[in-house]
């Protein structure tokens, strides 16, 4: 991956999260990249890798979104944040020297980006509240994204993250390229998580059973899937649901676009003979969360499938 693509994924990072780069910030931070395994030959090395990773997430996080801004950056820190991003010290002179450009676009360039993303991801999830700090059930979104300016049409960098709803936090994300899809890195990108409890969402894309087993039964988790035509079946199955008898759990409108949106949430128990049921063990509820425009057209809005845990 070049230089600045892998600066635009730390940057889905930094846009989405605030966690403070104090003294023990920093240092928690040098100690999570240690973990990310140097590629280089040990030979003439002089910058440390978790060194320079430490000072490009830290340069990111302070707004930098290029190689040329992150060595400018570090060169305007004080002596004492560069000593605490583990940059290298001259044994002569004593004094820090942070890595030029072309030394974070080499580095950038060749580093384990999967391991790298991993690293600060678990650094963020570290630095954040602790476990019972706040309130409520954990809620996490899988989203796709394509990074603008990450390359010419057919060949930009395509992400699939995972975010923290309530933080709106970035915990994990892989590359998608053209040799896989996002069905397929779904389970890679949630493998390292725990997510006892927790309650995951996707869009219809990834209303699969085998996600939904996977959560269920792996990972002790609950799923909240859009149903559309892409499992033809399940979503006719859904929309025989007798939803005009059915009680409105929550309502809202919002107006834009020349259209005025109506979103309708509903919950019924799925039935037994659900062909969605059938094959996944932990029984979960058919629901709508609907999307209509004004006037509301006729009949059920479009289901989901959530499971409870």
């Amino acid at each position: 991956m070049e230089s600045s693509s892998l600066i635009d994924v730390l940057a889905v990072h930094a846009d989405r999260t605030d966690v403070p780069l104090q003294a023990q910030g920093r240092a928690s931070l040098v100690e999570a990249l240690a973990l990310v395994p140097d590629r280089r030959d040990p030979r003439g090395v002089v910058h440390a890798l978790a060194g320079v990773l430490a000072v490009a997430v830290a340069a990111v996080l302070s707004g930098a979104r290029s190689a040329a801004a992150v060595a400018e950056w570090a060169s305007d820190v004080p002596q004492q944040v560069l000593a605490g991003l583990g940059v290298f010290r001259d044994p002569f002179t004593g004094v820090y020297r942070a890595p030029d450009e072309s030394t974070f676009r080499r580095i950038l360039a060749g580093v384990d980006a999967d391991a790298l993303d991993d690293a600060v991801g678990r650094w963020i999830i570290a630095s954040g509240p602790g476990p019972g700090v706040t309130a409520g059930r954990r809620v996490y979104s899988v989203e796709g994204k394509t990074l603008r300016g990450s390359g010419p049409a057919g060949s930009q960098v395509h992400l699939l993250a995972v975010l923290d709803q309530r933080t709106g936090t970035v915990l994990a994300q892989v590359d998608v390229t053209g040799k896989t899809n996002e069905i397929t890195r779904f389970q890679p990108l949630l493998a390292a998580l725990d997510l006892t409890t927790t309650v995951i969402t996707a869009d219809a894309l990834h209303t699969q059973r085998e996600h939904a087993r996977w959560l269920t039964e792996d990972k002790h988790a609950g799923y909240l899937f859009t149903v559309k035509k892409n499992q033809p079946r399940l979503y006719r199955q859904l929309k025989t649901l007798p939803w005009a008898k059915i009680p409105v759990l929550d309502e809202t409108g919002e107006r834009g676009h020349g259209r005025y949106d109506i979103r309708r949430l509903e919950q019924s128990p799925a039935p037994e003979h659900s062909l969605w049921t059938s094959r996944t063990p932990s029984k979960p509820y058919g629901s709508v969360d609907a999307d209509s425009t004004s006037p509301p057209a006729a009949g059920p809005p479009s289901p989901s499938t959530p499971s409870p845990i």
